[in-house]
């Protein structure tokens, strides 16, 4: 499924700057939280993927698998592209805000 593609490529950005997720949910929200890249494409992507690994009622056609990876091929492009342009002090200061984050809101 190309849902799995893009989750990895998802996890590789996070390694890339030293962040550990291994909630899926939590990783696509981080995707546009943290590094401000819209997460439509990869939340659209696992829903799908949950309907087709659970349910039966669906039919897939060549059509919709070319779609499928086809937009996975993009998402990866995209977020390879965006670790490509990362430099140190982009990385330190995603980790610092990543702390942030998890720290919640201010008392």
């Amino acid at each position: 499924m190309a849902y799995y593609s893009m989750y990895y490529m998802l996890l590789a950005l996070l390694f890339r700057t030293g962040i550990k997720c291994e909630n899926h949910s939590g990783a696509i929200i981080l995707l546009e939280g943290l590094y401000g890249i819209d997460h439509a494409r990869i939340a659209a992507a696992k829903r799908d993927r949950i309907d087709k690994q659970y349910y039966v009622d669906f039919a897939v056609t060549a059509e919709d698998v070319r779609d499928s990876i086809e937009e996975a091929e993009a998402f990866n492009a995209d977020l390879f592209d965006f670790m490509e342009r990362l430099h140190q002090g982009d990385i330190a200061r995603l980790r610092q805000e990543a702390a942030r984050l998890l720290e919640g809101p201010d008392e």
